[in-house]
């Protein structure tokens, strides 16, 4: 297997470095996740305008890329830039009809995935909500960006079987709260409210966010470790700099090449998406994003000190997002008996 990217992929990441490096800086992030909207409308359409939503899709659903290769890309420069916008409801477009997703691509319509329910620990076989006649009854938790959606994707099942359904915002009535990373999310109930069956299966599309959130993890991990070996070579203890002390280079060596380790898991499930060992990779590469990124948070904070936790530095909220990613659609003991399973 060749692991280098493509040119065309290799431009993209080069262009959307350049943006992200340009317009999204720590301080315009925190100024758009401490917003009452957390998140920004017009650096959407920025993003729609550059061709990233596009990204995410194949040429079949109207887009330039959709193979799992471009969307780990994507998330991976999205988590190492710390960015709050919807794009992780944007994957549901792909259940969605062609003209809803070609709204969708071009900033226009904006999807949220609702999935996660309290106490069914990511099962979709143990989905409460219910769908009977067309009416969708039931509640989901967390959902993130949830008053941007024009359009909720639920998960919920339809006699014995778990399905996807599109819901109109307007029938959703939300309990909506401030995300501990940064952003909005909110609480979802639907009481009553009209749902179309969509195609797409709920498992295909659980592993493709799966694969997103891993490589946002892993774009995380990257922030962290980039910052974190910084500050090393430039805080001095002693007289040198603390990259000279042979035990906090043993715990960045170790740090780094655990994030390696994340690396091949999101690459491998990159690699498998849509195929039939798509599930099972998806869930290796949760798992070891989730348990690498509660290291690589921790170890960030107690190499960097009492900095680490100043609400001034970015360092804090990557190591944040981390924890609050691993946590997102399954932990690791989740996925660890998924992958098990599987």
């Amino acid at each position: 297997m060749d692991f280098n990217p493509t040119d065309d992929r290799r431009m993209l990441g080069d262009t959307l470095d350049r943006f992200l490096t340009g317009r999204y800086d720590h301080t315009t992030r925190m100024k758009i996740a401490g917003s009452d909207a957390g998140w920004s409308r017009e650096m959407w359409a920025e993003m729609a305008e550059l061709g990233l939503i596009g990204a995410l899709f194949t040429q079949d659903q109207g887009g330039f890329g959709g193979e799992g290769a471009d969307i780990a890309l994507i998330f991976e420069r999205l988590g190492r830039a710390l960015v709050v916008e919807p794009f992780h409801g944007t994957l549901a477009a792909a259940a969605l009809t062609q003209d809803q997703r070609d709204e969708v691509i071009a900033g226009a319509l904006i999807p949220i995935f609702a999935h996660s329910e309290a106490g069914t620990a990511f099962d979709p076989d143990r989905l409460s909500a219910k769908v009977e006649n067309g009416v969708l009854t039931g509640s989901k938790v967390a959902v993130a960006n949830a008053e941007a959606a024009d359009i909720f994707v639920v998960s919920a099942m339809e006699g014995d079987t778990p399905a996807l359904f599109a819901v109109q915002a307007t029938d959703a009535h939300l309990t909506p709260y401030p995300l501990m990373d940064g952003g909005r999310g909110a609480d979802v109930r639907f009481d009553g409210a009209s749902a179309t069956r969509l195609d797409m299966a709920l498992t295909d599309l659980l592993d493709t966010i799966l694969l997103a959130l891993s490589a946002e993890a892993l774009g995380l991990m990257e922030r962290c470790k980039d910052t974190t070996v910084e500050y090393l070579k430039t805080r001095k203890q002693f007289g040198v700099p603390l990259s000279k002390f042979q035990a906090l280079q043993h715990r960045a060596v170790d740090m780094v090449t655990e994030i390696e380790q994340t690396r091949s898991a999101v690459i491998n499930a990159g690699h498998h998406l849509g195929t039939d060992k798509g599930a099972k990779y998806a869930a290796a590469a949760k798992y070891t994003a989730a348990t690498t990124g509660r290291l690589v948070a921790e170890e960030t904070i107690q190499l960097h000190g009492g900095i680490a936790m100043t609400w001034e530095y970015d360092v804090a909220h990557a190591a944040k997002r981390l924890v609050m990613t691993a946590q997102i659609m399954g932990d690791e003991d989740v996925h660890l008996m998924r992958f098990a399973a599987l």
